[in-house]
């Protein structure tokens, strides 16, 4: 299993809508790709939250093929949306791990 996880800082003033929309609008949407079997989103602790929390949202792919297209595929357009949405108030950092 590969688990696609997303590492994100939210700013403070939109903390609250981002986390509703993560949970009812853009993970959903992601796992809707056929990509990924669930998702989970989880916040950091013990970390500094000045500028905002943190937050690693995680999907798991059956396979390396499952998650390599929803990269060609999907990744660009869900982006561009979440930017369009919420310009600069948040920094992510991608990263694939497996499962062992």
């Amino acid at each position: 299993m590969y688990i696609y996880n997303v590492t994100l800082q939210v700013d403070w003033s939109i903390a609250e809508d981002w986390l509703l929309w993560m949970k009812e609008e853009h993970m959903p949407e992601v796992v809707a790709t056929g990509c990924f079997t669930e998702s989970r989103l989880l916040r950091l602790v013990e970390v500094d939250e000045t500028a905002g929390p943190t937050y690693a949202a995680q999907y798991s792919a059956k396979s390396k093929a499952d998650y390599n297209r929803y990269i060609t595929t999907y990744a660009d357009t869900l982006r561009d949306k979440s930017f369009q949405k919420w310009g600069d108030r948040f920094i992510a950092f991608r990263s694939v791990m497996v499962l062992v």
